[in-house]
């Protein structure tokens, strides 16, 4: 098929049970999460297609603690102090 041979897919080869190696083309996966305060890429995040993301629980998605997901645990860290002291 044409679409396969897209250069938007990578080419990933895998052992068969037979012990053949066949060349699969599988969907590149996206980048990962970035911190919006620092550009850290986050941690807890996974990177998956964004079919698979809807799949998975939200508690899957990012971590548990306030603003996971959207900023890395250093500037959560510095934000927190910051308020405190105001």
């Amino acid at each position: 098929m044409t679409s396969e041979k897209s250069r938007s897919k990578r080419i990933v080869a895998r052992k068969t049970p037979g012990g053949r190696v066949s060349v699969r083309r599988v969907a590149r996966k996206p980048e990962a999460a970035k911190c919006a305060e620092c550009g850290k890429p986050l941690k807890g995040v996974p990177r998956e297609l964004p079919s698979k993301m809807r799949n998975l629980p939200k508690t899957a998605k990012r971590p548990e603690r306030p603003f996971g997901g959207y900023l890395c645990s250093s500037c959560m860290r510095k934000l927190m102090v910051k308020k405190a002291r105001e």
